[in-house]
C-alpha cells in the first residue's frame, strides 16, 4: 500500500496531523503500537488524570466543603467505582479519536513502526507479522516515556510511575512523591484528597522550576494548607520494597546524611523523555540531539528528506497542545501551506484545586533577558464571584512591557485558571497590551473580572483592590 504521509503515533500531536493532512487532500496512514489510539495522553496520561482530579476533588469538597453551604452529606469513598468512572472517560476519548480517524478515511495500521529509510515504513504487528508501507513523507509522532531514576525500579506496584498512580485499587496510606513538577503535584493532590498523607521530594529548592517564582512559593503555601508535606533540596537515592511497602533513603541533593521514609508506595515523577526505542533511527540516519531528541529545522523536517518530527519527541515543552499545533502545521507545511506555531503563546496548566496557568514569560526571564517591565496583580480574596463560592486561594499577575505595554506574560492562581489563561493567549497571539485587556468589558460576576482587574493594576488603578 502507498500513501502520501504516513503517522507514527496516535497522541494529540499524531492524530491531528492525520486529520489535517487528510482534509487536505492527502492519502493517510497512522501506525499505532497500543491498541487503541490516543497515545499517552488520553490513555494514560492527561484524560485520566483529569478525571481523577476531578472526583477527588468532589469527593474532598463533600466532605469539607458541603456542611458550609448547608449540605448535609456522609460521603464514602468507592474507589473501585471511582476508578470506573475515570476509565469510562478514558473510553468515550479514544473511541472519539477512532470515530475522527475513520470519518476522514485514514487508513489504521497497529503495530510498532520502524523507518526503514526514507519513504518507507516497516510495521511489525502484535503477532509478529512485519508489512512495509511506502509513502512520500513519514511525521515521527512517538511522544515520550517516563524518566527514570538509576537505581530506583519501577514495578508500577509499590514504586510506580505516573500510569501507575492513576491505578491504585486501595489508597496509600502514606504516598512518597518524588518531584515536585505539574505529574508529581497534580497526583499527588489526587491521593491526598482520599486520604493519603504525602510527602514530596524535591532535588530543587523550589516547586514547579520553570514556572514563574512567585506562583511556586504561593502554590506551595496553598498546597502545604491542603496538608501536602515538602522536603525541597534533597533527593532519593535508593529505594526498598517489602512485603507491605517501602522504605526510601532521602538525602540533602548536594550530598550528607540520609534518612529512611517509609511509605505505602512512591511515585517517581522527575520528568519525560523522547520515546524514539525501535524506530530505527540511527539505521535510516536520523540525527538526534544530546537529549536524545529528534533533530529538526524550521518546518519540522528532519536530517533524512521527507521525514519530520513533532511533539514530545522533539525540542519544547512536553504538552499535548503543543503537539497538536505542531501536527497541524507540519501537516500544511508539507501541503505547500504556511504552518507555523508561535512558541512564545504555549499555556502551561496545572489541574490542582486551585488550578495554575502560565502563558509567556516569568519574571525571572524577563529580569535575564533585562526587559523593562510593570506588574499587575489581583487577589481572588478581592473577586466578588469567588467571595461568594468561598474560592479565594490566588492571584492573577501580569507582565507588560514597561516601554510598549504589550503584555509579556500572565501566571494566574485560582479556580478555573485554565480557562481563564485562554483570554491571555489570545491578548497575546495578537500583541495586546494590558490597557486593552482593561478596557475590554468582563462579565460580572465572573473569575476572569480577576484579569481585568491585574490588567487595570498594571498601571496602578485597580478598582476593587
Amino acid at each position: 500500500m502507498s500513501y502520501d504521509l504516513i503517522v507514527i503515533g496516535t497522541g494529540p500531536g499524531g492524530y491531528v496531523c492525520a486529520i489535517r493532512a487528510a482534509q487536505l487532500g492527502m492519502k493517510v496512514a497512522v501506525v499505532e503500537k497500543r491498541s487503541t489510539f490516543g497515545g499517552t495522553c488520553l490513555n494514560v496520561g492527561c484524560i485520566p488524570s483529569k478525571a481523577l482530579l476531578h472526583s477527588s476533588h468532589s469527593f474532598d469538597e463533600a466532605n469539607h466543603g458541603f456542611a458550609a453551604m448547608g449540605i448535609a452529606t456522609d460521603p464514602k469513598l468507592d474507589l473501585a467505582k471511582m476508578q470506573a468512572f475515570k476509565r469510562e472517560g478514558v473510553k468515550g476519548n479514544v473511541d472519539g479519536v477512532a470515530y475522527l480517524l475513520k470519518k476522514n478515511k485514514i487508513d489504521s495500521v497497529f503495530g510498532t513502526g520502524r523507518i526503514v529509510k526514507s519513504g518507507q515504513v516497516a510495521v511489525t504487528s502484535p503477532s509478529g507479522e512485519t508489512q512495509t508501507l511506502e509513502t512520500k513523507w513519514i511525521v515521527i509522532a512517538t511522544g515520550s516515556d517516563v524518566t527514570r531514576l538509576p537505581g530506583i525500579e519501577i514495578d508500577e506496584k509499590r514504586v510506580v510511575s505516573s500510569t501507575g498512580a492513576l491505578d491504585f485499587t486501595t489508597v496509600p496510606k502514606k504516598l512518597l512523591v518524588v518531584g515536585a513538577g505539574v505529574i508529581g503535584l497534580e497526583l499527588g493532590s489526587v491521593w491526598r484528597r482520599l486520604g493519603s498523607e504525602v510527602l514530596v521530594v524535591e532535588y530543587l529548592n523550589r516547586i514547579l522550576p520553570g514556572m514563574d517564582a512567585e506562583i511556586g512559593r504561593s502554590f506551595q503555601r496553598i498546597l502545604e494548607k491542603q496538608g501536602i508535606a515538602f522536603r525541597l533540596s534533597s533527593k532519593v537515592s535508593a529505594v526498598e520494597t517489602t512485603d507491605t511497602g517501602v522504605t526510601a533513603k532521602v538525602e540533602p541533593a548536594e550530598g550528607g546524611a540520609a534518612e529512611s521514609v517509609e511509605a505505602d508506595a512512591v511515585l517517581v515523577a522527575v520528568g519525560r523523555v523522547p520515546f524514539t526505542e525501535g524506530l530505527g533511527l540511527a539505521e535510516a540516519g536520523i540525527a538526534l540531539d544530546p537529549k536524545k531528541r529528534v533533530l529538526v529545522d524550521g518546518h519540522y523536517q528532519t536530517n533524512v528528506t521527507g521525514v519530520f518530527a513533532i511533539g514530545d519527541v522533539i525540542a519544547g515543552p512536553m504538552l499535548a497542545h503543543k503537539a497538536e499545533d505542531e501536527g497541524v502545521a507540519v501537516a500544511e507545511i508539507i501541503a505547500g501551506q504556511a504552518g507555523h506555531v508561535n512558541y512564545d503563546v504555549i499555556p502551561n496548566v496545572i489541574y490542582t484545586s486551585p488550578e495554575v496557568a502560565s502563558v509567556g514569560k516569568t519574571e525571572e526571564e524577563l529580569k535575564a533577558a533585562g526587559i523593562a517591565y510593570n506588574v499587575g496583580k489581583f487577589p481572588f480574596t478581592a473577586n466578588g464571584r469567588a467571595k461568594a463560592i468561598r474560592m479565594t486561594d490566588g492571584f492573577v499577575k501580569i507582565l507588560a512591557d514597561a516601554k510598549t505595554d504589550r503584555v509579556l506574560g500572565v501566571h494566574i492562581i485560582g479556580a478555573n485558571a485554565g480557562e481563564l489563561i485562554a483570554e491571555a493567549c489570545v491578548l497575546m497571539e495578537f500583541s495586546g497590551s494590558a490597557e486593552d485587556l482593561a478596557r475590554t468589558c468582563h462579565a460580572h460576576p465572573t473569575f476572569s473580572e480577576a484579569v481585568k482587574e491585574a490588567a487595570l493594576a498594571v498601571a496602578k488603578r485597580a478598582i476593587h483592590f
